[in-house]
C-alpha cells in the first residue's frame, strides 16, 4: 500500500513538470492539485509502511527518488519559466546524487544514510513550486518569500552538502 501511494506520485512527475513549466492560472490549478496529492502521499506513504511493517531499504529508495524526481521536474519546469534561478535545482540534483554515492558507495549502507539538515531541506524544496503556483493564482505578495526562500535553500543545499563532504572525508581518511 505505501509503494503504491508513492507510485501515485511518481506518476504524477510528468504532469506536474508540464503545469508547472506554464504561466496561466488554469496551468497553476493543475500543478496545484498534482502538489496537494503528492504531498498527502509523501505524507502517508511511510505512517503506513511502518503500521503494515513492510518499511525496507528498498522502499525507502524508491520513497526518497520519487521525491527528488517530483520537486526537482517542478523546480526545473518552473526555471525553464523563469521562476527559479537554475542554481536551486541544480544543486538538489547534486545533494541527491551526493546523498546515494554517499550512502551506497562511500559508506557501503544498505539504505540511505540521511542528515537532519537533509531532512529539512528534502521538505523545504516542495514549499517553492508551491508559492509559485500560489503566485501565479493571483498571491503576488509571496513573490519577495520566494525569492528569499529560494536562495536560503541555496545556501542550506551547499551547507548540507559540505557537511556531508567532510563526513565522508572522514570515512575515507586512514
Amino acid at each position: 500500500m505505501a509503494n503504491a501511494l508513492t507510485a501515485v506520485r511518481l506518476l504524477l512527475v510528468f504532469p506536474f513538470a508540464f503545469f508547472m513549466a506554464q504561466a496561466d492560472r488554469r496551468s497553476a490549478i493543475f500543478a496545484l492539485l498534482a502538489w496537494v496529492v503528492a504531498l498527502i502521499t509523501d505524507f502517508l506513504d511511510g505512517p503506513i509502511a511502518r503500521r503494515r511493517g513492510t518499511v525496507t531499504a528498498w522502499s525507502g529508495t524508491f520513497d526518497h527518488t520519487t521525491d527528488f524526481l517530483f520537486v526537482t521536474s517542478g523546480l526545473f519546469a518552473g526555471a525553464l519559466r523563469g521562476a527559479f534561478p537554475w542554481i536551486l535545482p541544480v544543486l538538489i540534483t547534486a545533494a541527491f546524487a551526493q546523498y546515494v554515492i554517499d550512502s551506497y558507495w562511500v559508506h557501503r549502507h544498505t539504505k540511505l544514510r540521511g542528515s537532519k539538515l537533509g531532512r529539512y531541506n528534502g521538505m523545504l524544496y516542495f514549499v517553492p513550486a508551491c508559492m509559485d503556483i500560489l503566485i501565479r493564482m493571483g498571491v503576488i505578495f509571496l513573490q519577495p518569500l520566494l525569492t528569499i526562500l529560494v536562495w536560503l535553500l541555496v545556501v542550506s543545499t551547499l551547507v548540507s552538502m559540505f557537511q556531508r563532504l567532510m563526513l565522508s572525508r572522514e570515512r575515507l581518511s586512514p
